[in-house]
């Protein structure tokens, strides 16, 4: 694990205005309670509680990916119009203690879905 810090910022905040997630022309998630994580010289991702999802469109993937930064990453599959759209989206299940307030939110890859709206 490693800790973010002048080398490797990360930084987590309210995102401040409404976010919809668009996939197959339904709309699979939409928040006003969106947080938005910058890290280090990547562009801001938005992590959108599961309360805001419809849970029915996503399905645990068997993919997984690890960051020192911020530990395991689970996927999620989406099922949209009779087609499945593999690793939409992700989430940290149990993150590092650094970056916790992404606990029970899940972000969405902007180019696996029709839209983010933010």
């Amino acid at each position: 694990m490693k800790e973010p810090g002048p080398h490797h910022p990360i930084t987590i905040t309210p995102h401040g205005g409404h976010v919809r997630v668009i996939a197959g022309g339904r709309i699979v998630a939409e928040t006003d309670r969106a947080l938005e994580l910058r890290e280090a010289g990547y562009g801001a991702v938005l992590y959108v509680p599961r309360a805001d999802i419809d849970a029915a469109a996503l399905a645990p993937s068997p993919q997984r990916s690890h960051c020192p930064y911020k530990g395991e990453a689970s996927y999620f599959d989406l099922s949209v119009g009779g087609a499945l759209r593999p690793a939409v989206a992700w989430s940290y299940e149990n993150p590092f203690p650094a970056v916790s307030r992404i606990r029970g939110h899940v972000a969405f890859y902007p180019d696996r879905v029709d839209a983010i709206e933010a």
